[in-house]
């Protein structure tokens, strides 16, 4: 995802924190400036935001977990204001799969609420347990309360209570949140599941699509009266429920379409001892993007722009393309549904997937080429129903 950067891996799998998650840190630090807090309660503000990123975290290792179980890996974990992304090589089509994988997250959370409970009774007993959770939904705004009451319980013997209490309520809340009928949440993951047990998958789609936008039009209204954060979590739910509708509506689309009929047979390739200005030429030109290079005729990696004009800045218009060309990337045969080709450009953030017959380079398939044999196809359908 782009403004997101690397912090760390885990199980193989890439942990990134998007530069909008800093909306929800500076809101935790300003709580606690607001407060006038001591030196003692900024450092337990601070561990807390670790512990906050490490629930976000494990919630998304849920559902990664789960979707390997069914042999679909996770390229990366993205963290973000309103929680986390684990961007999956692709979502399960069987809807009960997708119901676990759902699900998984959110179960996290419940086990982490559980765990944390079970830790205040050692630490506080069962008469603790409420006072602890008081304290924490007090302290993360949940209620109204006496503020001044705070400090005092950081010197009793219920502080470790306190803050399992704080996590506790978090990991509630982000279990609840998460559940709610919209995507990009697990729960219009959820709802699509359920429907798609009795309709078809993009009908499904498209209502707990519905069901998204309208609970982002409630909570924009909301939010213009209550709360202004509520606002831009109905513009990220509206975003996320219109872009999946769409995405779905598109590879259905796609189905039972060779690639053949929709790649691209004309364009400009080059050499592995070109130097990249001759690339950078044919960009300029308007020719494409992206450009399979051929060694001896045979298709031996691919240029893409973005390495095009890093190597321009970095190293000059004379460096071969062969230093920077990608040797690992994807290939498609004529044969191969075009609906699973899409799903691979998506997958590998790649704009051009060559197609391949034998050795012998036929073609290249670009979002933009599907683009336009979609347009071209609605149009011609809607020709022929005049």
């Amino acid at each position: 995802m782009s403004g997101s950067w690397r912090i760390g891996q885990i199980s193989g799998i890439g942990i990134y924190i998007h530069w909008t998650f800093l909306i929800l840190l500076a809101w935790v630090g300003l709580t606690y400036f607001v407060q006038g807090s001591d030196l003692m309660d900024t450092l337990h503000g601070v561990v807390f935001v670790i512990a906050l990123f490490a629930v976000v975290v494990l919630h998304e290792l849920g559902h990664a977990l789960a979707a390997r179980r069914y042999g679909i890996p996770t390229k990366d974990i993205t963290l973000l204001p309103i929680g986390g992304v684990a961007r999956l090589e692709r979502m399960p089509t069987d809807p009960g799969q997708e119901l676990v994988v759902a699900l998984a997250g959110p179960a996290v959370n419940v086990v982490l609420a559980a765990l944390c409970v079970a830790c205040v009774l050692l630490l506080a007993g069962a008469a603790g347990i409420a006072t602890s959770l008081a304290a924490g939904m007090e302290e993360l705004g949940f209620v109204a309360g006496d503020h001044a009451r705070l400090p005092a319980l950081s010197g009793l013997p219920l502080v470790g209570a306190h803050f399992l209490g704080k996590m506790v309520v978090v990991n509630v809340v982000l279990a609840a949140f998460n559940l709610l009928p919209a995507f990009p949440m697990d729960g219009g993951r959820v709802l699509r599941a359920v429907l798609a047990m009795r309709m078809n998958y993009v009908q499904a789609t498209q209502v707990a699509a519905s069901v998204g936008q309208a609970m982002a039009l409630l909570f924009g209204f909301v939010g213009l009266f209550f709360n202004p954060f509520l606002v831009f979590i109905a513009l990220f739910i509206w975003m996320g429920a219109t872009s999946e509708a769409s995405m779905v509506q598109m590879r259905a689309s796609l189905h039972g379409i060779p690639v053949v009929h929709a790649m691209a047979t004309e364009f400009r390739t080059v050499s592995p001892t070109d130097p990249i200005a001759e690339a950078a030429r044919h960009v300029i030109a308007g020719f494409q993007h992206d450009f399979p290079v051929l060694e001896g005729g045979r298709l031996a990696g691919v240029l893409t722009k973005t390495d095009l004009l890093k190597a321009l800045a970095e190293k000059g218009v004379d460096e071969p393309v062969g230093n920077v060309m990608q040797r690992d990337f994807e290939r498609a045969d004529p044969s191969e549904m075009l609906e699973s080709v899409f799903a691979r450009l998506q997958a590998c953030q790649c704009h051009a997937i060559p197609v391949v017959r034998g050795d012998d380079l036929v073609g290249i398939v670009t979002m933009e080429n599907v683009g336009e044999f979609l347009a071209i196809r609605a149009a011609l359908t809607v020709g022929r129903a005049a």
